[in-house]
């Protein structure tokens, strides 16, 4: 890169972190309503697990809420517009996904923080930390944000302090589908892990997927393995949902916080740990009855 792509590339980057400031204190200073609601959440449908892992899909109240979180930070002023009205007229509901202690996400949490504490009725719905810093496996005690400035809350992990509310992706009917096992070992990738083909090749001896894949096919796979390896942490969540015994492959600290923990392990030493592999019964049943008694209490308290 010459030096005249190098400032126009850090020209452009300082112009949109400006921009970005601008809009977050723009909507900051706003008279806050409660008109309706939104869901707010990585809304990818290039990755099955952020995308189906929103409310509303499966809650007629909440059909059509659907908000991207990052659109706050879109090219189009018309869609960054959009997203401060959104955000300005309307209750948020914040989930699910990895939303917490994770850069990417920082400033729109802040965000929500702060709305809260002017009027805004806020719900976190099963989001999670998410740290990409290997040294904080398995030692997250504290969230990026004051959980206690919403007015409603629910994460994924564990062992945090929160009431326990696992992925509502769990509602989603086609858990409930009866399927013939196939396979004896299956691997889904992330689908950055793809892009490693010296892990690729290493698993080429069995069948393959990946979370990029079409959400159909990724839980017929599913169904049809006995044992899922993986790093994407939805295809961890589905398969033990599905009664199959899990190993995980941790990129982010979202790994280490399950009630139902899979067998932690790396692609370079998988083979000695897939003895201690185990399965789980009635995860389904417990996730469901936990996002439904949840999803009553968020309509009581969105008047929904």
């Amino acid at each position: 890169m010459n030096i005249s792509d190098f400032l126009t590339k850090k020209l452009s980057h300082f112009s949109r972190t400006a921009q970005k400031k601008e809009l977050i204190q723009s909507i900051l200073k706003s008279e806050q309503d409660n008109n309706g609601v939104v869901n707010l959440h990585r809304y990818d449908p290039t990755n099955i697990g952020d995308f189906y892992c929103g409310p509303h899909h499966y809650f007629e109240p909440l059909k059509n809420t659907q908000l991207d979180i990052f659109d706050y930070k879109r090219d189009d002023s018309a869609v960054r517009d959009n997203w401060k009205q959104q955000i300005i007229q309307n209750s948020l509901i914040i989930g699910g996904g990895g939303l917490l202690n994770r850069e990417g996400f920082e400033i729109q949490m802040e965000l929500f923080e702060k709305l809260g504490a002017k009027g805004k009725k806020t719900i976190l719905w099963g989001v999670g930390h998410n740290s990409k810093n290997p040294r904080t496996y398995g030692n997250i005690n504290k969230y990026s944000v004051d959980t206690s400035k919403f007015g409603l809350v629910g994460v994924r992990d564990y062992s945090m302090k929160e009431e326990w509310v696992p992925c509502v992706s769990c509602m989603h009917p086609i858990f409930d589908n009866s399927f013939e096992v196939k396979n004896e070992i299956g691997v889904i990738f992330h689908k950055k892990t793809l892009k490693n083909k010296s892990v690729v090749d290493k698993f080429s001896s069995f069948p393959s997927t990946s979370n990029e894949a079409v959400f159909e096919d990724v839980v017929a796979f599913i169904g049809a393995t006995d044992t899922i390896l993986t790093d994407s942490y939805h295809a961890m969540y589905w398969s033990l949902m599905l009664g199959k015994k899990v190993m995980v492959f941790p990129n982010s600290s979202k790994f280490y916080d399950f009630k139902y923990q899979p067998v932690i392990s790396t692609f370079k030493n998988f083979e000695k740990d897939l003895k201690k592999l185990q399965s789980y019964s009635g995860v389904l049943d417990e996730c469901r009855e936990i996002n439904m008694k949840f999803a009553e209490k968020t309509f009581d308290y969105l008047n929904l």
